[in-house]
């Protein structure tokens, strides 16, 4: 009886924490993205597109996957285009970020010479 009643306890948390794990939350929400970016993956250019508030003071900044900054401008327009002479081959990530150091979008492209 006692091991009928200890697997019923570990069965019941068992069912509580996954339907816990699977209910929506406005946090799961996806965050709508300004910043377009294409082709992906790139070669010799990239060209990156800011949906709205381009006026803003933003700060766009390219990272590689070590972390180390290899671009950054805070003179922002609608349509960027970025040449990739400089750029090695491999994965790395865009940020965008308000006067305030806030940020405001990011994500990832490739570059395969």
């Amino acid at each position: 009886m006692k091991i009928f009643y200890t697997l019923s306890i570990i069965l019941f948390f068992t069912l509580q924490l996954n339907s816990q794990a699977s209910t929506y939350t406005p946090m799961n929400e996806p965050v709508a993205k300004i910043v377009k970016f294409y082709p992906n993956p790139a070669t010799s250019y990239i060209t990156f597109e800011i949906e709205r508030d381009a006026d803003k003071n933003y700060t766009f900044q390219i990272y590689n996957m070590l972390g180390k900054k290899v671009y950054e401008t805070t003179n922002i327009s609608p349509r960027n285009v970025i040449s990739l002479s400089d750029f090695y081959r491999g994965l790395y990530i865009f940020q965008l970020k308000d006067k305030s150091g806030k940020l405001i979008d990011s994500g990832k492209f490739q570059v395969s010479k």
